[in-house]
């Protein structure tokens, strides 16, 4: 079970380097791309690639494994973002002005970088992280297993009191913090 989240923790770190790299890429005025308060992490790229390691191998062609992938990673995208949606009302990604959405949600263009991320991931990154992985001590996963706790709730408490990503910033919740304990002294 350690393993498995461990695989969740670093392709979600993975991902969240990944989106900083794309934003800088098209120069995207959002350059400051995650899903957590504190922590570097994307959850859905690490949650993605824990549902394809679950639906294929490495000793899978890379074809099927970029199909399985693109596939894979695009259900566990919609998904995800329904969740965000549903939950916290927020959306972290809109594919509204791509050809061929779905709801926003979900593209073809990129279930096809997901596919050949994905199929590269499991052959040639996975061996590597499976190794680290196991040389993780057990108090060291449940250190990270606690900071991802509390991050959790901050995030989910700023998720839910503003409804808006751009607040994931620990100077805007500094700010609201300093703000609110202001006006409670009026």
């Amino acid at each position: 079970m350690a393993r498995w989240f461990l695989y969740v923790i670093f392709y979600s770190l993975a991902g969240c380097a990944l989106e900083k790299l794309y934003a800088r890429a098209i120069h995207s005025s959002r350059q400051t791309r995650k899903c957590f308060l504190l922590l570097p992490l994307c959850p859905v790229y690490g949650l993605a690639m824990a549902a394809v390691l679950l639906a294929a191998g490495p000793e899978e062609g890379l074809l099927r494994l970029a199909l399985v992938g693109g596939l894979v990673c695009t259900g566990v995208e919609y998904l995800v973002h329904l969740f965000y949606e549903a939950v916290f009302g927020v959306r972290f990604w809109d594919y509204s002005l791509l050809r061929g959405h779905v709801q926003g949600r979900i593209c073809p263009r990129f279930a096809l970088i997901w596919g050949m991320l994905s199929a590269a991931a499991v052959r040639w990154v996975q061996p590597v992280v499976a190794e680290l992985a196991e040389r993780i001590p057990p108090e060291l996963v449940f250190l990270i297993w606690m900071v991802l706790a509390a991050d959790c709730v901050l995030t989910a408490a700023v998720l839910l009191r503003s409804r808006d990503t751009q607040q994931l910033t620990l100077r805007t919740v500094f700010a609201q913090t300093r703000a609110s304990s202001q006006s409670e002294m009026s």
